[in-house]
């Protein structure tokens, strides 16, 4: 571990600071008497205060040598000039250097006590009325609530930055609640773990059976599971996991249990033969999903009877013949009003959906075409010859910073204006985007979900394309032929193989599929980079920018992490005409490919074509076109031609891009991807997973690795259960409208 350097002086000067997340780069006037540029998220800071900075040397392209501070601490000056740097710096409102010379001169050493405890006596300088100083001392106060603060969060080696958040959270009484309830920290807007927090409560004196503890355990067990793809819980597992977590009885767990009920912060139902707790938007979305997925179920389409002809006329139009479950799927797209076509590769999805926009298209409907990432967005823009958006940007997402939720402009008061919508890639939809996408649908609307059923499932909660499927209430065209064309393919003959639980012919290297059997890490790593580097490129003209490297691991000898920094190194090495920036164990390079982390709502992004919006969401990959001299700005351009620029803080969310993992490729198709086939994680090594792996390559596979991993893997369909009531819901709506219908026709 690198070894921290530490530096003492008073701040002499502030460079530059960003209000909205504290980063600051400073000058310090260090008490040797040397002048230091510091950087990092030091909020609030100003000339003449004393700080005590920590951390690790890095080498600034334009700056030089400057100390990215990781640990700090800070005290008030205490001079009068110290004191006058201070203030008239502008970290109060109306206060410039006339004002604070007049302020310091009246008060000297004592002035920053009189400014909080006795501002009243401003008014006996001349040329400050009360009402300003009123809003001097409103200024400082508040200034001194954040120090305050970032000075308790501090004692506990928590970041500066999270002072920010929760300024922004809870405002000026920020310090106040997290005192009160220091498990507001665990909450998903500020990210600290539950553990982290407890401690800091326990410090604090708060009673291990505390109502507030055990309330703050029960839903940081809901929200974790979310992570883990739950939409629900079932009591007894949250109260057993909850009691785990706490080391204490279920008495306690019950009883804040029910109180969380009693509040409606926890819904408790009883579904699919449990008693099933969800958060509250949790059971909102799913619930609405349902209710809305009913309306577009029960809307009568009018076009049957002349479908057959029309889609003989597509066939023509388009020279294509379709097989018996290709004109099902596109005469059903006349009738129904959702539609789900599911098939693996090589069954003909594509064709089908050209099939059904034609056919859409000579019915005068307006229809919108969307998917869940940017990359799937832009593939099905190719394949269908028709823009297609992203789910959020359709739905115009922005972020409340109140709620720390996203927030659609599209919904059921501002509907969208189409008659038809199409989705691609729909097991990657979660439930809450599910629930938001058929809010913004008029009665009506005809829904089309395209995907591939086999695939893993969405990284957020629910597993909805699945739910659909298996409720029986959505009719369902499963594309299970094979063409001729595509068994050519060892891709999709391996593919199939594997769904079926068989393992990938490795034997004959051959066509689109080939295997490097590397039995150790390293080896299977140096095979990797060598194959990106030169093999493939040099040998198979395939350009190192269209290869993709997967992994099913982050981390381990083989995983993301690992192959990152060794790809980095290979493909895009250090060189004096490239910029860097060192953002803690992160370097980042101009020429980089990178990949977003999580959804970003305010990025702002442009295109070629003058276009401009808002949001970069997890999973969008790009490259960092330029990085500013000054090291604050980074320019990336993204795969699907949108431009942003990024500043320092945005650098967590971030990584490189050159490997990612099998989870983070869902969706994509690459003209070329190499797959890491080495041992890891248990709940990695299943079929779903190798499969989804197998199929992000459209014209060139290679797998390095062991053997005995892929034949392991194509074994183990374990799948992981997900707490989700959207099919049994469903499922019971269903029986209870044809229960009605029956009633109604013995009436």
């Amino acid at each position: 571990m690198e070894e921290l350097t530490c530096c003492e002086g008073t701040v002499h000067s502030v460079i530059f600071q960003n209000p909205e997340n504290g980063y600051t780069v400073l000058r310090l006037l260090t008490l040797e008497g040397e002048v230091v540029t510091v950087v990092g998220c030091i909020p609030c800071v100003a000339p003449g205060e004393h700080l005590t900075a920590s951390g690790a040397w890095e080498t600034h392209p334009q700056h030089g040598e400057q100390l990215r501070a990781t640990e700090l601490e800070r005290s008030l000056p205490e001079d009068e000039e110290e004191i006058f740097s201070y203030l008239s710096s502008g970290i109060c409102k109306g206060v410039g250097p006339a004002t604070a010379r007049r302020i310091v001169d009246r008060f000297g050493a004592e002035t920053l006590d009189i400014l909080e405890r006795e501002p009243e006596r401003l008014n006996t300088i001349k040329g400050i009325t009360a009402k300003k100083a009123q809003e001097i001392a409103q200024g400082f106060q508040q200034h001194m609530g954040l120090r305050r603060l970032m000075a308790f969060l501090a004692q506990y080696q928590l970041p500066p930055v999270l002072a920010m958040r929760l300024r922004r959270l809870y405002g000026a009484a920020a310090l106040e609640m997290v005192r009160e309830n220091p498990y507001l920290l665990a909450d998903d807007g500020c990210g600290v773990a539950f553990s982290a927090a407890d401690e800091i409560a326990m410090s604090l004196g708060l009673s291990a059976d505390s109502g507030c503890r055990v309330e703050a355990a029960v839903i940081y067990e809901l929200s974790h599971n979310e992570n883990n793809g739950h939409v629900f819980l079932p009591r007894n597992k949250l109260l057993d996991a909850t009691c785990r977590l706490l080391d204490c009885a279920a008495e306690p767990v019950e009883t804040a249990l029910d109180a969380l009920i009693q509040r409606g912060a926890v819904v408790q139902e009883h579904v699919a033969k449990v008693d099933a707790c969800y958060l509250r938007r949790l059971w909102e979305a799913e619930l609405s999903a349902c209710t809305r997925l009913n309306v577009l179920l029960a809307a009568e389409a009018d076009e049957s009877r002349a479908a057959e002809q029309t889609v003989r006329e597509i066939e023509e139009e388009q020279g294509v013949a379709y097989a018996p479950q290709q004109r099902q799927a596109v005469e059903l797209a006349a009738r129904e009003g959702v539609l789900i076509l599911t098939g693996g590769p090589g069954t003909g999805k594509t064709t089908t959906v050209r099939g059904v926009v034609a056919l859409f298209r000579r019915m005068g409907l307006d229809m919108v075409l969307a998917a869940p990432t940017g990359r799937a967005a832009k593939r099905m823009s190719e394949l269908s010859d028709m823009e297609a958006q992203t789910i959020h940007r359709l739905l115009g997402v922005k972020w409340d910073e109140n709620t720390r939720e996203p927030v659609f402009s599209k919904t059921e008061k501002e509907p969208l204006e189409a008659d038809a919508v199409i989705v691609d890639e729909m097991s990657m939809v979660d439930l809450p985007l599910f629930s938001a996408l058929l809010r913004a649908l008029r009665p009506g609307t005809r829904l089309v979900l395209v995907g591939d059923a086999d695939q893993l499932p969405s990284v957020g909660a629910g597993n909805v394309f699945s739910d659909l499927i298996r409720s029986g209430r959505v009719e369902t065209v499963f594309l299970r032929e094979v063409f001729r064309q595509a068994e050519q393919s060892a891709i999709i003959r391996n593919a199939h193989a594997v769904n079926l639980g068989q393992p990938p012919a490795l034997a004959n290297n051959q066509g689109d599929f080939f295997f490097l059997c590397r039995r150790e890490a390293e080896r299977a790593v140096s095979t990797v980079v060598e194959l990106c580097k030169t093999r493939l490129p040099g040998g198979m003209g395939i350009p190192a920018d269209q290869i993709q490297v997967l992994s099913p691991m982050r981390k381990g000898p083989s995983g993301t992490i690992r192959l990152n920094g060794c790809l980095q190194e290979a493909l895009n090495p250090k060189s004096p005409d490239k910029r860097e920036l060192l953002w803690g164990e992160r370097l980042f390079r101009e020429g980089d490919r990178v990949m977003q982390t999580r959804n970003d709502y305010d990025v702002i992004w442009e295109k070629e074509d003058g276009s401009v919006g808002s949001g970069i969401f997890n999973g969008d990959m790009g490259r960092i076109e330029k990085i500013d001299p000054s090291g604050e700005l980074l320019e990336l351009a993204f795969d699907d031609g949108r431009r942003a620029v990024y500043g320092t803080e945005q650098l967590s969310e971030l990584e490189l891009a050159y490997a990612v993992t099998v989870h983070k490729a869902q969706g994509s198709e690459y003209r070329c991807a190499v797959l890491a086939a080495m041992p890891s994680a248990q709940s990695l090594m299943v079929r779903g997973v190798l499969y989804t792996a197998l199929t992000r390559a459209r014209e060139l596979l290679v797998v390095v690795g062991d053997d005995a991993v892929l034949r392991s893997m194509a074994a183990n369909d374990r799948q992981q259960r997900r707490y989700s009531g959207l099919r049994w819901r469903l499922a019971h709506s269903g029986e209870a409208a044809a229960g009605s219908d029956r009633a109604g026709r013995e009436a």
